[in-house]
């Protein structure tokens, strides 16, 4: 508590309002001294300094930093392990269970450390649409599932909460099986490009 009191000091100190109170306050003490302010000088120098802080502009907020996408992967594998965990505690339907495990394979394919991971860390788009499908799509497909399915239970009619997770889990692996067949295009653009420049170098 005591470092953080010291920082809120020194933050203050260094100020844009400090240092425009501290200007006014010397025009207080020049005042003084040229016996301007008399016997009010202490008033005459607090005045100005309170006013000098009171003008100053506002401090500008420095913008939060997005994290890198290299370090954002390492977020997702994080957010992988807890997702690993929590679909090995529920039960699902063996339709929908078998499409979230080839998911889940998927995912744990791309994040392995290693050259894969590092070509999806060259692209913050895919890195961004994989952390959302692994830190809120998923658990949210499997959580909204298993709470229909206690209300139909409950009430049964309507339309099936296994079709509805069966049909969002395929969304997913489509979406994720894009999103591999992007990074795979990747890889062949750059080895095309190797290609053509070697064939460019022997021709030179």
């Amino acid at each position: 508590m005591a470092t953080s009191r010291s920082s809120a000091i020194l933050g203050y100190l260094e100020s844009k309002k400090n240092l425009a109170g501290g200007a006014c306050g010397v025009l207080g003490l020049v005042l003084t001294l040229t016996g301007v302010a008399g016997t009010y000088w202490p008033v005459v120098v607090g005045g100005l300094y309170a006013a000098g802080a009171l003008i100053a502009p506002p401090e500008r907020l420095r913008p939060p930093v997005p994290p890198e996408p290299a370090e954002q992967l390492g977020f997702a594998r994080e957010d992988f392990a807890r997702l690993r965990e929590y679909a090995g505690e529920v039960e699902l339907p063996a339709e929908p269970a078998g499409i979230l495990a080839g998911l889940l394979e998927l995912y744990a394919a791309v994040l392995a450390p290693g050259w894969v991971a590092g070509v999806l860390a060259g692209d913050p788009e895919a890195v961004h649409a994989l952390t959302r499908a692994i830190r809120t799509d998923v658990p949210e497909c499997v959580d909204a599932y298993q709470r229909t399915r206690w209300w139909t239970r409950l009430a049964p009619g309507g339309e099936s909460p296994e079709r509805h997770l069966e049909r969002q889990l395929s969304l997913l692996r489509e979406e994720a099986e894009r999103l591999t067949a992007d990074l795979r295009e990747t890889e062949a653009r750059r080895q095309q490009t190797h290609t053509t420049y070697l064939e460019g170098r022997r021709e030179s």
